[in-house]
């Protein structure tokens, strides 16, 4: 009878199923026949850990995948140019890249850099405009550079629901698009020796420019007399708000984005204005090269650029230009120079990595960049029609409010 009930328990197994004995963890015996197909594959056996570890992976592999997508990555045209100049990373030094048509993009930002050339670039394009019939949208608002994420939403669905094609031009910091459900539209931008920068505004918010020095003083009157004709060595050496940092931390705001990271001088900032500068911007150009940056603004952007050089050259232009000039620049000591090179020393970092790409991205079409070595004291005081610049004082009571913010932490 004991015999009986154990067959019944084991159907059709006249043999130990476990020959070698019991699996550890009592295993059952009606697993007997898959357990012989595992010992027999020893490559594929694996526990739960090893199972659990897999599966986890794949997860974060999906999620990062799912996250960079919902990021945007670089927009469609940067992903087209690059397969057009080559996998390179502009390190080689090529020749002009075959004749062939590049993709179009229709919504292009210039998120201009404040005293970096941005109103000769901005007289240029409203010439254009009317020239090749894109859809021009500026910005009345130069005191607005950091935003709230309220006021993000509302100027990327503004810009966003503009007649296509468009190019978008105003002082702003990076806008991530991707983030608030747009498309990531292609940036452009140029920046300059970040002293030089400074300089231009220390003396265009006192002085103004060739349009008129009394126009300019309505436009800041709340500027004291001992403030406006204060000695510039004076500001450096005394460790002026207006000569120190975070005043001097200005350019790779514009490149790092809204982050409040991106306001603090440091590593972070910068890291993140060179990512953001290869993913999302076709061409940050160098203002001391300024007719190359536009050679090469109309060979990538040619609905929007075309023509533009002969235009920037063409005398007329160039003596409205010249009325932005900034008056009454002087030069600072070497000792001043010097302190502004080290409490600069990320935006120079950033500006270097921008003019070595620059000149790489000029070999590819064959356009030579001339050699300079570094001097310790720039030629701030040469004159030059470059020197056209968008006024950015309107942007300085704002900046006081963030400098009290900053140091009531």
């Amino acid at each position: 009878m004991k015999k009986k009930q154990q067959q019944q328990q084991h159907p059709g197994s006249g043999a130990d199923p476990w020959p070698h004995g019991a699996p550890l963890g009592g295993a059952p015996p009606g697993l007997g026949s898959w357990k012989r197909r595992v010992s027999l594959l020893p490559l594929l056996r694996f526990s739960l850990r090893d199972y659990g570890f897999c599966m986890a992976t794949l997860l974060v592999f999906c999620l990062g995948s799912l996250f960079y997508q919902l990021g945007g990555g670089p927009p469609r045209f940067l992903l087209d140019l690059r397969q057009y100049l080559g996998n390179s990373t502009y390190l080689d030094d090529h020749g002009p890249p075959p004749s062939k048509a590049l993709p179009f993009p229709s919504q292009v930002v210039y998120n201009r850099v404040g005293k970096c050339g941005s109103r000769t670039v901005v007289l240029l394009l409203r010439i254009l405009s009317e020239k090749h019939g894109f859809n021009l949208v500026t910005s009345d608002i130069h005191n607005k550079t950091r935003l709230t994420k309220n006021e993000q939403m509302e100027l990327i669905k503004n810009i966003s629901t503009a007649e296509q094609p468009y190019l978008f031009t105003r002082h702003v910091h990076f806008l991530n698009f991707s983030r608030f459900g747009g498309d990531q539209p292609v940036y452009i931008n140029i920046i300059r020796d970040p002293v030089n920068r400074f300089l231009s505004n220390y003396f265009f918010r006192r002085f103004g420019d060739w349009r008129g020095e009394q126009n300019h003083m309505i436009r800041t009157p709340s500027m004291r007399q001992e403030e406006r004709y204060l000695d510039i060595n004076e500001c450096i050496l005394e460790n002026y708000p207006e000569c120190s940092n975070p005043r001097l931390f200005y350019i790779i705001p514009y490149f790092c984005g809204q982050h409040p990271r991106c306001r603090e001088p440091g590593e972070w900032a910068l890291e993140r204005a060179k990512l953001n500068v290869n993913e999302n911007f076709l061409l940050v150009g160098i203002l001391e090269e300024l007719e190359d940056v536009l050679l090469l603004l109309e060979r990538f952007l040619p609905h929007y650029f075309k023509g533009v050089l002969s235009i920037y050259k063409d005398p007329e232009h160039r003596k409205l230009g010249n009325m932005t000039v900034t008056v009454k620049k002087t030069v600072p000591s070497p000792e001043a120079v010097q302190i502004l090179y080290q409490r600069m020393r990320y935006e120079y970092e950033f500006y270097h990595y921008v003019k070595e790409q620059f000149h790489l991205l000029k070999r590819k079409f064959g356009l030579k960049s001339r050699v300079s070595h570094p001097v310790l004291r720039p030629q701030f005081f040469l004159p030059t029609p470059l020197e056209t610049e968008e006024p950015i004082d309107d942007e300085e009571q704002d900046d006081e409010k963030w400098l009290e913010d900053i140091y009531k932490r």
